[in-house]
């Protein structure tokens, strides 16, 4: 019978793609915004096809992963080494003024602890990887000075969920001798340190003659078996060591972007991503609880407006900073103004170690939600109204070429 539920749901979901992602685009509203309506409308919430939607989600963050792969493979060591300072400046000082501008609204409006008001804050600084890239990739805006500089920024965030996690349990007064994989303080940056050094030496030394051998083999399949190997070995290592799994195969598309094979690998790898990732959507659509949306409505709106105003303000300041072009820094700042998936994975751990209580959490992953399907929204609306008075486009040469959808 439990197999019998799971083909029930995954005819469903893809029923749902097939009519919500053809309107939505026909609309001029993108394939994300239509994923995510497809799970709104197949949701508990609304029709209640399919009820709760986390395994599907946890299946689906590989999707998030492949195609942290993807951009890995277009972008050369040399690349990213030019982007350090926008990811490690720019990345840095909007984690840290978001953080200390949402704790900040967290103390003053809502009298929250200083320490639950802290760990919401480093919470919603997060930004939507998954969202945010397919977006932009989509409308063909990734290649621009606004696209490159957010996606130096979400890449920044994701090494950032590592010491954020570190953090959360001296916010709880938890003690924390050893890492969660069981390795002590001392043995766990050992281990991060290690292993950054075999991606590097078996980028260069051993997966090029892999490929080679499988390629030479002639089996088309077994050459997908091989990328996909790569993907989900690069992402198991790095949840073992609990850091990104999405850092550690753009890690590895990194490492083989200067691969013969490269062309290959992004052919094998594309089909698997866009399945995956519209099934991400999907299940963030279905996510949204709709009753406790209606017990406070506008308590949750307004901490929607609340949260999309202070990211897009500190943004737009960082933007002008960075000198961006005008235009430019709109699409940095609305493209970046939502929560992000790892809050989910934030806010269950941190109401674990009891550094926020059962109904901030429950607040926080509605939140988290409702940002992230306004974002499409946001993104539209800067295409409609803000792209065209400053004929935003691509730039020459561009550092970061993503794979055409």
């Amino acid at each position: 019978m439990e197999h019998s539920n799971f083909l029930v749901e995954a005819v469903i979901f893809m029923a749902a793609a097939v009519i919500a992602v053809p309107i939505a685009t026909r609309l001029g509203l993108g394939s994300v915004l239509g994923y995510l309506l497809a799970g709104v409308a197949i949701g508990p919430s609304a029709l209640g096809l399919v009820g709760d939607a986390s395994d599907e989600m946890h299946v689906a963050e590989f999707g998030v992963a492949l195609m942290l792969f993807l951009i890995g493979l277009e972008l050369q060591p040399k690349k990213l080494w030019q982007m350090r300072g926008a990811i490690l400046g720019t990345g840095s000082a909007q984690l840290l003024l978001t953080a200390a501008a949402v704790a900040g609204v967290a103390l003053l409006l809502f009298g929250l602890d200083w320490r639950s008001a802290v760990a919401i804050g480093l919470i919603l600084a997060l930004s939507s990887t998954a969202i945010v890239l397919q977006s932009l990739s989509e409308k063909g805006l990734l290649k621009t000075q606004g696209g490159r500089s957010a996606f130096a920024v979400l890449l920044f965030q994701d090494i950032a969920v590592i010491p954020i996690l570190a953090l959360l349990p001296l916010l709880a007064g938890t003690p924390a001798e050893a890492h969660a994989s069981g390795l002590s303080g001392w043995q766990y940056a050992a281990a991060v340190i290690g292993t950054i050094a075999a991606f590097a030496i078996s980028g260069r030394y051993l997966l090029g003659p892999l490929l080679r051998l499988v390629a030479g083999s002639q089996v088309r399949e077994m050459f997908t078996v091989t990328a996909l190997l790569i993907v989900f070995a690069a992402a198991a290592v790095m949840t073992w060591l609990d850091l990104s799994p999405a850092l550690g195969t753009f890690l590895a598309g990194v490492l083989l972007a200067e691969s013969e094979f490269r062309h290959e690998l992004e052919a094998d790898i594309q089909p698997f991503k866009g399945l995956l990732l519209g099934l991400f959507f999907i299940a963030v659509g279905a996510s949204l609880n709709f009753a406790q949306i209606a017990e406070n409505p506008l308590l949750l709106f307004g901490l929607v407006i609340t949260l999309v105003l202070v990211k897009f303000a500190v943004l737009f300041g960082l933007a002008r900073m960075m000198r961006l072009s005008k235009g430019e820094d709109w699409l940095f700042a609305l493209s970046l103004a939502q929560a992000g998936e790892f809050g989910f994975v934030l806010v269950s751990f941190s109401t674990q170690i009891q550094v926020l209580d059962a109904g901030a959490s429950s607040l926080l992953v509605a939140l988290i939600a409702l940002t992230m399907a306004l974002t499409p929204v946001l993104l539209l609306i800067f295409e409609q109204f803000i792209q065209p008075r400053f004929l935003v486009g691509p730039e020459s040469p561009v550092e970061v070429d993503t794979p055409h959808q």
